[in-house]
């Protein structure tokens, strides 16, 4: 395992953190012109998951931890996502089937 110099961690941090900004909007901009989309929740899906990506390689370095480590957390950050599109597309299926 490679220490980058301080320097160049910061750097590599705060990108990150501004690329985080930066979809934080756009999800923000997107959620208000195409609200009634169809395709919206697709798309909010796939920015959330490479925003969880974007933590986990930077914040987290999932990219040098054991491969069961990163699996499992590539796994975490999938769920979020996946569980939008699902509800976004079946929830009153889900719903019905979650009425006791």
């Amino acid at each position: 395992m490679t220490t980058a110099p301080p320097a160049d961690r910061f750097r590599r941090l705060t990108a990150a953190w501004l690329v985080l900004v930066a979809l934080t909007l756009l999800s923000l901009v997107l959620g208000e012109w195409f609200r009634a989309a169809q395709w919206l929740p697709l798309l909010v899906a796939a920015i959330i998951w490479f925003k969880g990506a974007v933590v986990a390689t930077a914040f987290i370095e999932s990219h040098v931890a054991h491969p069961f480590v990163t699996r499992l957390l590539q796994a975490f950050v999938a769920i979020a996502p996946l569980a939008l599109v699902v509800t976004a597309f079946f929830g009153d299926t889900l719903a019905r089937w979650a009425i006791l």
